[in-house]
């Protein structure tokens, strides 16, 4: 045999020895190494998971009246890779063709079955995969378009004119809607059209508590599958305080398709069940924080204010039983809010003015000094202080009040609003125990209520004798609504300062209670005996010849406090005629059922004097009077009729 011929058969068997090793090579890479991988990818392709979401744990008040709820809603997705594919859109013209036959209601389920897939090999040869493709996309608009409640066009352009392979077309549909839906699309084999489960929140009295409430929003996430998805979190409020309990877990069902793309059973792994959120329980009565509002709104509609706020509690709870800051927004609708508010650095519709607005209180805090005093024994409730008729001065320090008066007891320098009276009484305690009172009763410090944004406000003791003098009165410091509530909750019950409570319990779905929070003490502001004492001194306040008569309320003994303080300008220095006002009052007053305080931001009527006493106080009474019937409270003190006096007279 030629010799070259041989050479050249052996490097043709050599080259075809080596190419048939390197594709033996091959598969067994792909059999061995690779198998996991290129498994994974063909799932991915025939795999689906569908998200399920757990429902949000309801808010309610004190009395199970719900505040906050979650409504199951579901979003249509269009899956191009399945609408776009003739082996599955197929399945859809074949049962389209097959149940407008004329016996197709007297086949049983498996003959129906058998039909649809006999048609299937049919249309598969008949016709080319873009008319199957069309045929079935203007099949499932026809049936789906009316449901969704889009005319067919609408549908039509919604899926053809998206860039992306999934596609939302219809958001938020009630449950029923989407369960008809499904039905319907598993029942007329149409294919390519998904679900996700969502939750809408709904709040039943969306004007109501909205700082307290707060609201939720949505974060977007990616999930494995590369599909952009949302998820629900508490972003304000109650609704951000309690998110880890409120949330619960979503869960997860999967969807597997054969190679004719039809679905089919999942193994024991393929659904993992949603768990429900807890609900949220407050101390919160919407009876009662409806009364508030109401009064609030109409203060400030008649004094032509556009901030406040109205904070009542129960003083032996800690109770927040109403809170309410103007400006609000709707918590269904939320127009007008923005980021710079829930930060508290604009004075906004979401800026909760209980809990983030400080301002200067003016009288309200000569509780301080005068409890000090009589806390210590270093003065009695009718120790007389001699008050300089009007105006004091010590060197640099001048201290003014509004009248002037000589000498006056410690009720009276209450009833009366002395500047200089509570002056001389924080003299005898001194810089240092006064500020330690200041911290007693929990100024400076946040009070630990559980909403997003508190702040501590301003309380400095600089040591020098200005500031000391300004802060005895009130001013040189700055308060939140709600720590001035807290403080004179502790006059009205045992001396001591409670921390306010907002969350009551939290509860599962079958009405267990899984958590209390119960009642808690921060710190002692003074003994229970100089607390009674405190409130037969502030009762004067609202008697004839006190600064508050416009707060009592007939047939109750009502104890308070007028603050009316000058608003500080944004350059330094104070407004001549621009302030503040505020009035806190408990009742029944020797046994409180309620702590109310009131504030009115910068009222600018100029039909009413602007004043604790003449705005703050009218608005405490109405509320106290309203509340009262709610609670259910018996008068004490004899009520005057007045169409008998007249007759009398």
């Amino acid at each position: 045999m030629n010799r070259s011929f041989q050479q050249r058969c052996l490097l043709l068997c050599s080259v075809l020895v080596a190419g048939l090793s390197l594709l033996s090579g091959r598969l067994v890479q792909i059999q061995l190494v690779d198998r996991q991988r290129y498994a994974a990818s063909a799932r991915k392709a025939f795999d689906r998971t569908e998200k399920l979401t757990a429902i949000r744990g309801m808010i309610v008040d004190r009395n199970e009246e719900t505040i906050a709820k979650s409504i199951p809603v579901s979003t249509v997705f269009v899956d191009k890779n399945h609408l776009m594919d003739p082996k599955l859109a197929s399945y859809g013209i074949a049962y389209q063709e097959a149940s407008a036959d004329p016996g197709w209601e007297r086949l049983d389920p498996g003959a129906r079955r058998r039909r649809i897939h006999s048609l299937r090999g049919e249309i598969l040869a008949r016709d080319t995969a873009d008319i199957i493709v069309q045929k079935h996309l203007a099949y499932a608009i026809g049936v789906l378009a009316r449901p969704l409640g889009m005319r067919r066009e609408e549908l039509r352009a919604k899926i053809e004119d998206s860039k992306g392979m999934w596609v939302p077309i219809a958001k938020d549909l009630p449950e029923d809607v989407a369960d008809r839906l499904r039905t319907s699309i598993d029942e007329q084999w149409i294919q390519g059209f998904n679900f996700e489960n969502a939750i809408k929140r709904w709040y039943t009295s969306p004007d109501i508590a909205t700082h307290l409430t707060g609201f939720i929003g949505e974060i977007k996430e990616t999930d494995d599958e590369g599909h952009e998805a949302t998820r629900i979190v508490g972003q304000f409020g109650i609704e951000a305080a309690m998110e880890a309990f409120l949330a619960g877990r979503d869960g997860w069902r999967k969807h597997r398709r054969d190679q004719r793309g039809l679905i089919v059973p999942g193994d024991s792994g393929s659904l993992l069940p949603p768990r429900s959120g807890l609900h949220v329980q407050l101390a919160l009565d919407l009876g009662t924080q409806s009364i508030v509002e109401e009064e609030l709104d109409a203060a400030l509609a008649e004094y032509k204010a556009t901030g406040g706020s109205v904070v009542l509690l129960d003083p032996k709870t800690g109770d927040v039983l109403a809170l309410a800051s103007r400006p609000h927004f709707n918590l269904n609708e939320r127009k007008d809010i923005g980021l710079d508010g829930l930060l508290g650095k604009t004075f906004d519709n979401t800026f909760n003015y209980a809990v983030q607005g400080s301002y200067e209180p003016g009288s309200t805090f000569k509780i301080v000094a005068t409890t000090g005093g009589l806390d210590l024994g270093l003065v009695r409730p009718q120790t007389t202080i001699f008050c300089h008729h009007g105006v004091l001065i010590e060197g640099k320090i001048r201290i003014p009040d509004h009248h002037p008066y000589g000498n006056l007891t410690l009720e009276e320098i209450l009833a009366k609003s002395s500047n200089i009276g509570a002056y001389k009484i924080a003299k005898q305690l001194g810089n240092k125990r006064f500020y330690e009172y200041v911290e007693r009763f929990g100024f400076g410090s946040k009070t630990g209520i559980m909403l997003s944004g508190e702040t501590r406000g301003i309380v400095r003791n600089t040591g020098n004798p200005m500031d000391f003098s300004r802060a005895t009165y009130g001013y040189a410091l700055a308060v939140t609504p709600l720590q001035v509530a807290s403080a004179y909750c502790a006059i009205a019950h045992d001396g001591s300062v409670r921390k306010p409570r907002i969350v009551k319990a939290l509860v599962h779905n079958d009405g267990t209670i899984v958590d209390s929070f119960k009642p808690e003490i921060t710190s002692v502001a003074m003994k229970p005996a100089t607390a009674a004492l405190m409130r037969t001194a502030l009762e004067t306040v609202t008697q004839k010849g006190g600064t508050a008569t416009l707060a009592a309320v007939p047939g109750f003994r009502v104890a308070g406090k007028t603050g009316t303080a000058k608003k500080i300008k944004p350059s330094g220095g104070y407004y001549d005629s621009r302030y503040t006002v505020s009035f806190a009052g408990m009742m029944p007053a020797q046994d409180p059922a309620f702590v109310c305080l009131v504030v009115i931001d910068d009222p600018r009527t100029t039909e009413v004097k602007p004043g604790g006493g003449s705005m703050a106080a009218p608005t405490f009474q109405k509320i106290a009077a309203r509340v009262a019937a709610r609670m259910n409270l018996q008068p004490t003190e004899p009520v005057t009729d007045p169409l008998a006096t007249a007759a009398a007279q």
